[in-house]
């Protein structure tokens, strides 16, 4: 069923807005064969720019293979190898047999196999282990797309979602050396796997990417730009517009500013407003409808101030009141902090918790716009 306001998927065609230098940026290098990075946080439009920019590509003719995995629910090598190799071989091929074909080819000598009996039952894997995983077997999966490539002429592509979940493996760090192994050896593959690897966390990310310098200078990092408000205020009137109602663009434009530009909750709460309206959508209608959509999420918010801890309200309130210099002895007497070491501490643990992140610059930005207005206004209870 075609909506108007798409929230509960990733958008391509119509319904996809702005950000067309970002395509033109990601195609640009997957054209090149570079590995891409994108790490924003969460419903930040990442997918979307992929997909988007993946169907522009095939209307230009251009022919490639998609591979498709999302860690989200991943917490061992093992089930990484196994979800990964299932993501390589699906697309390619699509019968039992075929899929005990290719493990048999390119996987003989490591202890992948293609269980029958496995691949029959609920967990439908296309691929399984018949012993744990060493480094070979995971050096060998991880070539797996790329060898699949060469055989077939055309590249592959290896789009990983929430990829910073591997840092909850048992050892993360001989997954990421081997990927990087694998990426610096393009003797053997070409045309060669490229990786797209995109993740929510957004400080786990830069823990991965910046801090500890893996993939250093074998990834190119994609920032995804906010959208012009004028151009998602188009987007929303030509919407209600096509639906028979009437928004005025000065109410868009205050909801483009609190829910600082994220696409996916201007849809989601224009998609109430559109429900609770017959014609005019009028400043009632936008309160009800932001009413409504706290209320969806404020559960989630209670659980994330009810894991913190007083110094991390106290730093939180901090950010909310525009303090940059935490630090300071002002400061750390005015939100009672103790001491600067706490302060680094404090920082580190709201960052962990993805709560807060901070640019090149030090500057603080807390990461879900719809929480920042909740836990402001709510909470704490300041003007906002």
């Amino acid at each position: 069923m075609d909506t108007t306001f798409v929230y509960d998927r990733f958008v391509t065609g119509k319904h996809f807005i702005g950000r067309k230098a970002e395509c033109v940026a990601l195609a640009n290098l997957l054209e090149a064969g570079e590995h891409v990075v994108i790490y924003e946080p969460p419903k930040a439009g990442k997918e979307s720019v992929i997909q988007q920019t993946l169907f522009e590509m095939r209307m230009k003719g251009r022919q490639f293979m998609v591979g498709q995995l999302d860690l989200f629910n991943v917490r061992t090598i093992s089930e990484f190898l196994v979800s990964f190799g299932s993501s390589v071989i699906r697309p390619v091929t699509s019968t039992p047999n075929e899929y005990a074909a290719i493990v048999s080819k390119y996987l003989s000598g490591t202890h992948f196999i293609f269980d029958k009996s496995r691949f029959a039952s609920d967990a439908q894997e296309v691929v399984s282990l018949n012993w744990e995983p060493d480094k070979a077997d995971i050096e060998a999966m991880l070539r797996l797309p790329g060898m699949i490539a060469r055989d077939k002429g055309i590249t592959f592509f290896m789009n990983i979602s929430q990829f910073s979940n591997l840092l909850k493996t048992e050892d993360s760090d001989l997954i990421f050396k081997t990927m990087e192994k694998v990426m610096s050896d393009k003797s053997q593959e070409s045309p060669a796997t490229v990786f797209i690897l995109t993740g929510s966390t957004v400080n786990a990310m830069k823990y991965i990417f910046e801090e500890k310098k893996f993939f250093y200078h074998m990834v190119e990092h994609l920032p995804l730009h906010s959208v012009d408000n004028r151009e998602i205020i188009d987007y929303i009137v030509k919407g209600f517009m096509f639906t028979g109602k009437v928004v005025e663009k000065e109410l868009v434009l205050g909801a483009c500013r609190l829910f600082r530009g994220n696409l996916w909750y201007l849809n989601h709460f224009f998609a109430i407003c559109d429900s609770l309206s017959k014609g005019y959508i009028n400043e009632s209608v936008l309160m009800e409808a932001l009413n409504m959509i706290i209320s969806i999420h404020e559960p989630r918010f209670r659980s994330i101030v009810d894991d913190l801890t007083d110094f991390q309200l106290s730093l939180l309130k901090a950010v909310l009141e525009g303090v940059v210099k935490f630090s300071s002895v002002d400061v750390i007497s005015k939100y009672s902090l103790n001491s600067s070491a706490n302060v680094r501490r404090v920082k580190d643990a709201l960052k962990k918790k993805e709560v807060v992140t901070f640019n090149e610059k030090d500057e603080p930005m807390i990461l879900d716009p719809l929480f920042e207005y909740w836990v402001s206004k709510y909470y704490f209870g300041m003007n906002k």
